[in-house]
Formats: C-alpha cells, sequence, structure tokens
C-alpha cells in the first residue's frame, strides 16, 4: 500500500512529529493535523483511479491517514447528493444539494471518522477501543469495533436518547452513562486516556487521525458534482472539527490536481441556540468562545466547549461564510421541511443544518445564484422523542368507508384518482 502521510504537525507552532498515537503538541500544547506529501499525491492520485475504487470512503485512500489493505470497513461513504429541487423553492434558493449521510451504516457520518480512526488503532497495536460520545460517536464506535474483533467503552451522558443507548449496547461492548453534560464526559475520557494508555480513544489520543475521516465528505461532494465544488456548504456544528475539515478536503482536491481549479468554497456553520458558542462568537465578531451548559434537543451538537470552535471560526470567516443559530421550535420545523419536501428524515441535528441554511437564505448570507450543499448527518430515528409532541396519526377511526370519508372531508383532502 501506498502511504503519503509524512507525520504529524502542530497547527499552532508547525512543530514536527512522527504518525504515532500523539494528538497535542509537546511545545506549544496545540492541536495536531496529519501532514502529507501532495506532490506525491499528486502524481499518482487520478480521477480514474479513485473511481476504480470501491464505493466507500476507501476510493480516497491515498487522501487519508491509513495504508491499510484490509480496513476496518462497515461501507462508511459515498451516501446520495439529493438535488432538492422542492426545498430549494421553499427557500428561495437556485440550486441546493442535501449531503445525506444518514444513508451510513449506523446512520451518521460518525462512521467515516470511526472507520479510519480504528483502522489506524490497530495498526498502531490497540486492542480496545474507547470514545466520549453525544450517541452517533458511541453507536459507530461500538459497531465498528466489533467489526473488528476489538472491545469497545463508551462514555455518554446519561440523558441521551434511548434509541442511541440502545444501538450502542446491542453491539456488546461496555457503555457506562456519567451523570452530567458530553463536556463532563470528555473530561473523564481525557483523564482516562491517561490511566488508560492501551486504549485508543478515538476522540482523543487518536483524533488527529479520526477527524481527518471528515474530508471525505468533501470528496465525495466534488466527486458527485462531476469533479466541481459547490459555491457554499452548511455544516452542522459540535466539536467544530467536521467544518474545518470538509473545507480542508475541497483545499486537498485543487492541491492535488483532482479539480479543474483551486477551489473557493464559502462554509457556513449552524447550531442550536441553547448550544451556540461559535454562532455567539461569530456574530459578535470575537475569537472568544465562551463554554456553555447545553440546554437543546439536538444533543448530538451538544457541546457546550468545542475543540475546534476557534478553527471552525476562523474557517468560516477567511472563506466568506457565515453561522447563525435556531431555536429548539426551528429545528423540529425543519425537520419536517426536510421530509416532506425531499423525503429525508433527519435527526435534530439535520433539523438544525435546514433551519439554519433558512435562516442564512432569508437574510442574503446564501445566495440563489450558488450552488450550496447543505449537510444531514444523522437518521431521524434515532432522535424520535424530539418530534413526540408534534406527530401522530392524523386520525384514529371506526373500520368504515364512512369514518374515511368523513376524515378526507374534514381536511379537505382529495381521494387519488
Amino acid at each position: 500500500m501506498l502511504d503519503f502521510v509524512t507525520g504529524l504537525r502542530c497547527r499552532e507552532c508547525a512543530h514536527e512529529f512522527p504518525a504515532e498515537a500523539l494528538h497535542v503538541c509537546d511545545y506549544c500544547f496545540g492541536p495536531l493535523e496529519v501532514a502529507y506529501d501532495y506532490e506525491r499525491i499528486a502524481a499518482t492520485v487520478t480521477r480514474a483511479r479513485i473511481e476504480s475504487g470501491p464505493r466507500t470512503i476507501w476510493r480516497y485512500r491515498d487522501l487519508l491517514p491509513v495504508s491499510d489493505e484490509s480496513p476496518v470497513d462497515l461501507g462508511a461513504g459515498f451516501t446520495p447528493l439529493v438535488r432538492a429541487d422542492r426545498l430549494a423553492a421553499e427557500l428561495g434558493l437556485g440550486e441546493l444539494w442535501i449531503k445525506d449521510d444518514t444513508a451510513n451504516p449506523t446512520g451518521s457520518f460518525k462512521d467515516r471518522v470511526v472507520s479510519v480512526a480504528l483502522t489506524k488503532a490497530r495498526q498502531l497495536g490497540f486492542k480496545v477501543a474507547a470514545c466520549a460520545s453525544t450517541g452517533n460517536l458511541a453507536n459507530s464506535v461500538a459497531a465498528h469495533a466489533a467489526r473488528a474483533g476489538m472491545e469497545s467503552v463508551v462514555l455518554i451522558p446519561h440523558d441521551l436518547e434511548k434509541a442511541k443507548v440502545t444501538m450502542t449496547t446491542i453491539y456488546g461492548g461496555t457503555v457506562i452513562a456519567v451523570e452530567g453534560t458530553y463536556d463532563d464526559v470528555n473530561r473523564l475520557c481525557a483523564e482516562l486516556t491517561s490511566e488508560r494508555p492501551s486504549w485508543a480513544f478515538v476522540n482523543v489520543n487518536v483524533r488527529t487521525y479520526y477527524a481527518e475521516g471528515s474530508k471525505t465528505l468533501a470528496f465525495e461532494i466534488a466527486e458527485q458534482l462531476g469533479w466541481r465544488a459547490p459555491d457554499h456548504v452548511v455544516v452542522p456544528i459540535g466539536s467544530g472539527s467536521q467544518l474545518t475539515k470538509v473545507a480542508k478536503g475541497f483545499a486537498e482536491l485543487g492541491k492535488v490536481g483532482l479539480l479543474d481549479e483551486v477551489p473557493h468554497v464559502r462554509v457556513s456553520g449552524a447550531q442550536a441556540d441553547g448550544c451556540s458558542p461559535v454562532a455567539t462568537a461569530f456574530a459578535q465578531g470575537t475569537d472568544a468562545i465562551r463554554p456553555v451548559k447545553p440546554k437543546t434537543i439536538a444533543k448530538s451538537l451538544a457541546i457546550g466547549n468545542p475543540a475546534d470552535g476557534w478553527y471552525a471560526l476562523q474557517t468560516m470567516r477567511s472563506t466568506g461564510g457565515s453561522c447563525a443559530s435556531v431555536t429548539d421550535d426551528e429545528v423540529v420545523e425543519a425537520i419536517g421541511l426536510l421530509a416532506r419536501t425531499e423525503g429525508i428524515f433527519a435527526e435534530t441535528a439535520g433539523g438544525v443544518t435546514i433551519a439554519t441554511l433558512a435562516k442564512l437564505a432569508a437574510s442574503g448570507a446564501v445566495r440563489p445564484d450558488e450552488c450550496v450543499v447543505a449537510l444531514v448527518t444523522g437518521h431521524g430515528l434515532k432522535t424520535v422523542e424530539a418530534l413526540a409532541d408534534y406527530t401522530g396519526p392524523t386520525a384514529t377511526i371506526a373500520p368504515t368507508l364512512a369514518a374515511f370519508d368523513a376524515v378526507l372531508e374534514r381536511d379537505g383532502a382529495r381521494s387519488p384518482g
């Protein structure tokens, strides 16, 4: 297998490190990221080489930090890019696409990052996969660990949605509910990383590799658009990592010659009002992201102290993007809007994205003349509790034609045909 990774590099001081299980710079305590030999990649990778690969994220293995003939793979990636003309008409937009990551194996984009993280973890000799999670990551780590024959230990907030807890436990790993918020869970995991150095905490000691999996969203979007970049992408913000890596992915495609020109993609972020430290900082024009205590139905985005929040801010500003937050009621309304216009059932995080897209479109921050892609990152079946007060049968009737007709007449409906 070809390996184009040259090592790790600090995002702050640019100090270089070997490609090991490291995530923080020893010199300035800045975060590390994977460095690649882009000249060698450009001389090797072609559109044809990619298109001949599997219909998963591993068609882009030359741009990922793993050299393994048999990655830990449940089939993540190459999810649908749906032309959303009916939703676009509702929002007053032109060319709008939905990147539908509800179609991933465990129902969220986390399968992308976990597939990369556990493949690298196995390569580095780890036997136990672990994480702190708001739910989707727990699902994916437990599933991929089962596939790889690894043990899994996941820590979650105690008030997580039942569907996510059920989905995690079914894979047979250890699931620990912690009394507190995700930030409390994450702090505990940071301590455990020191206490359990033989465990691969995917979003701590192998986070550097894990985060690279999000780039595949950008790779797929460009390929599915006919090897062109969109003008604008709207990305939900939890930790902020996904947003920064999507931007990095588009830049890499230009750098290695897979796009006809270096793209300029505006990147905008979406948060819920009940957990919007990045959107607040963006609106105030400050770099200071003040931690908050989350209170929102969008629990997969409920990270009050986002690790990559500052980098997400810089990405949005440098690309000419925007950022906004939305209420829980707007989130629920947007879930319904996406479902009834495009037939896609999103979890609450997807509702945040669509509601924010609507707000940015109304303000002119997202324009009708742009090719826009909105990321829907998780399936609605994971967060049905949030919709409990808004859904149910149109009516309950006796088993008679008269009762059926009465409902149609009451609602002003017409019989088919």
